[in-house]
């Protein structure tokens, strides 16, 4: 079986800044997830990790009450109470964690607190960070072992 490049980060990047913004359309409009992956594939051209986001995207809307029952415990709040780009962030990281093991945890956690920093309100980066944080050692237990 012939290895499979790696897109360049930029590319994943970008994907993922469309999941969130995504994520947030559909938190606001619960539009269908056919209807919402076609707006974006049909809106945003270039180069965009496109595997990533049709892989994620689903994936993450698939999960939602799995996705609840770990961040559920973490939180100071009820989910219902996050504002949207929060809930969407902590969706993505989360979806991440449990099934994108090809991508590091750090990364994945620093990838959604730059995402809340850009979208997000003032300190909304720092709620991500402390979720994820604590959702990483659950999630990717070997992983987080071998941290130096």
């Amino acid at each position: 079986m012939p290895v499979r490049k790696k897109p360049p980060l930029a590319r994943r990047r970008k994907a993922r800044q469309l999941i969130l913004q995504a994520l947030y359309q559909w938190l606001l409009t619960d539009s269908e997830l056919p209807d919402i992956s076609k707006q974006f594939h049909e809106q945003n051209q270039g180069k965009i990790d496109w595997e990533f986001f049709d892989e994620v995207l689903p994936g993450v809307l698939k999960s939602v009450e799995a996705l609840d029952k770990h961040l559920h415990p973490l939180l100071d709040r009820k989910l219902e109470a996050l504002d949207p780009i929060e809930k969407a962030l902590l969706y993505l990281g989360t979806y991440e964690l449990a099934n994108r093991i090809d991508v590091p945890y750090r990364v994945v956690i620093n990838e959604c607190v730059e995402l809340a920093k850009m979208f997000g309100a003032t300190e909304s980066h720092k709620y991500i960070n402390g979720v994820l944080d604590k959702l990483a050692p659950e999630l990717r237990a070997a992983e987080y072992g071998r941290r130096p």
